[in-house]
């Protein structure tokens, strides 16, 4: 069966040769990597294996991008400017539970999560504390946020506007990818057809207004914490991306206006060589879907640039200080691949919320890589290899096989809806957890080697105050507004969540700029939508 293929072919990580094909002989191997070195221009053209800019880092390298965000919007903007001035590239932008499910913080079911596992946003106000003094024109931000997507977007672009910023100034991503919260994440709000509408709607109105904004980042990253193979990764997201690009085309977008501004999220796990090839294999698989299920014309709509995290689930609480060694090698596999952005996990992870100096000493790790490792002089510098070439063959043959048969089960959302994907993961993960247990998958601290004392770092607290000034700027704000104004924003939102074909965006950004509240936009969508209830 191809799901006990494909777990042998993941965890045992490629290392037993005689799970691949190798129908190639010696002779034709070598004829392989000789076309390698002749066809080095290959990167930046269709199908994209080798990457998709020629000569990839040695004209730029990724942008070093680390996610970040605790406790109020104030302290996560102190991080911000620390890390820009320690030579960070780009912002990402993590927001607390509350804020992601669309509670404000001082609903009963915020209480103990607020500012803990990201900054707590529950207006405009704080958008503004969070980017005070940090231009917009200037930076690009990432924000890692789904169901609540459109309105810290909505909250992000009156942010601009307020710093005399204009939309089409405004550049970075929004991961907007609500397919894989019902998969593998959980902070869903609203059933399935609503919640591509609000997808489809933010890219609707990004392609109108804000041009240099990617509208959505279909991750695979989650769907790989949550325990996947690499080779469930490839499919499982790019079989998200088939839907949404799909759901785009049936609302009357054009590919070609939206597809240049998709982009994709995923792991870099244990195993740098299958890691490397994924990445290539997923490039080449995306290219192709674009060109011949979706007829996009425009080459850009054919690129699947995409964004890279280190494994958060690879990390360890035993002798923490080697997870900076395990993080250098996942980062190395993405920059070996050909990622457009990347974010190194700090080596406290697995006990709580980075401090400065282990988040510090991660991006440290990024720039040692992008300018003394000598790796970024070659675009695709382990191509040709017949190793890497035919795991990448292998992978992309074997998730395009499973994604004809998301297919066949009626595409992603269908798929979702069935407990397919969760299915399958859970498997994979129990599958995992077994051979640790056993032992044939060694963990370094954890399953062997392991050290009855060691080192413990300083690990950042997250203060009880935090959440009670937060519920006090709260209640300020509701007092100080002019609540009429926020209600007839509201009842507009409504009316327009009420209209299957109505427009979304603008609506919820008038709510936002007269400092209606996450937790007030999303109640509105609530009652006219629903609430998903998971199986």
């Amino acid at each position: 069966m191809f799901y006990d293929r494909q777990h042998k072919l993941s965890n045992q990580e490629y290392h037993d040769s005689k799970s691949i094909k190798y129908d190639l002989s010696i002779k034709q191997n070598g004829n392989k990597m000789k076309e390698s070195v002749v066809n080095r221009e290959e990167a930046g053209k269709p199908p994209f294996t080798r990457g998709i800019y020629p000569g990839m880092y040695s004209k730029r390298l990724w942008t070093m991008r680390q996610y970040a965000g605790y406790a109020s919007a104030t302290e996560s903007n102190l991080r911000y400017r620390r890390l820009l001035d320690a030579g960070q590239t780009g912002l990402s932008v993590a927001f607390d539970l509350p804020t992601q499910i669309g509670y404000d913080s001082d609903h009963p079911l915020s209480s103990g999560e607020v500012g803990k596992v990201g900054v707590a946003i529950d207006s405009l106000d704080d958008m503004e504390r969070l980017f005070d003094s940090i231009p917009l024109g200037e930076v690009s931000t990432s924000m890692t946020i789904n169901s609540t997507a459109a309105i810290l977007l909505a909250m992000y672009i009156v942010v601009g506007k307020k710093q005399g910023v204009t939309q089409n100034q405004l550049s970075g991503t929004v991961q907007n990818d609500i397919l894989k919260e019902y998969i593998a994440r959980g902070t869903y709000i609203f059933p399935p057809e609503p919640s591509m509408r609000l997808v489809v709607d933010i890219m609707r109105y990004c392609y109108e207004k804000v041009p240099r904004w990617n509208t959505i980042s279909i991750s695979g990253y989650h769907i790989r914490e949550a325990g996947s193979t690499a080779l469930q990764e490839i499919a499982f997201t790019l079989a998200d991306g088939i839907a949404y690009v799909q759901a785009a085309i049936e609302a009357g977008l054009d590919v070609d206006e939206f597809g240049p501004r998709l982009s994709f999220f995923f792991n870099a796990h244990q195993n740098l060589f299958v890691e490397v090839a994924k990445y290539r294999a997923a490039r080449r698989l995306w290219c192709k879907i674009m060109q011949d299920r979706f007829k996009a014309k425009n080459p850009k709509s054919w690129l699947l640039r995409f964004h890279t995290q280190t494994a958060g689930s690879s990390l360890t609480a035993q002798q923490p200080d080697v997870n900076v060694v395990r993080t250098t090698l996942e980062a190395l596999s993405a920059v070996l691949g050909g990622t457009q952005s990347l974010h190194t996990n700090s080596r406290d992870e697995a006990l709580g919320l980075p401090t400065e100096e282990s988040a510090k000493l991660a991006l440290r790790t990024q720039q040692v890589i992008g300018y003394e490792s000598g790796v970024t002089t070659e675009a695709d510098p382990l191509g040709g290899s017949y190793y890497v070439e035919n795991l990448t063959d292998e992978l992309e043959e074997q998730a395009a096989e499973e994604i004809k048969r998301i297919d066949e089960l009626g595409g992603a959302v269908k798929a979702v809806e069935l407990n397919y994907f969760q299915n399958a993961i859970a498997k994979s993960a129990y599958k995992y957890q077994l051979e640790i247990e056993s032992g044939e998958r060694v963990e370094v601290g954890v399953n062997k080697f392991v050290e009855e004392t060691g080192h413990a770092p300083e690990i950042l607290h997250i203060p009880a105050r935090a959440e009670d000034e937060q519920i006090s700027r709260l209640g300020d704000l509701r007092q100080n507004r002019n609540n009429s104004l926020v209600k007839e924003c509201l009842n507009t939102l409504s009316i327009a969540a009420r209209n299957p074909k109505g427009k979304l965006m603008e609506p919820i950004i008038d709510a936002v700029e007269v400092y209606a509240t996450v937790g007030e936009i999303s109640d509105v969508l609530r009652k006219e939508w629903g609430e998903y209830q998971g199986r």
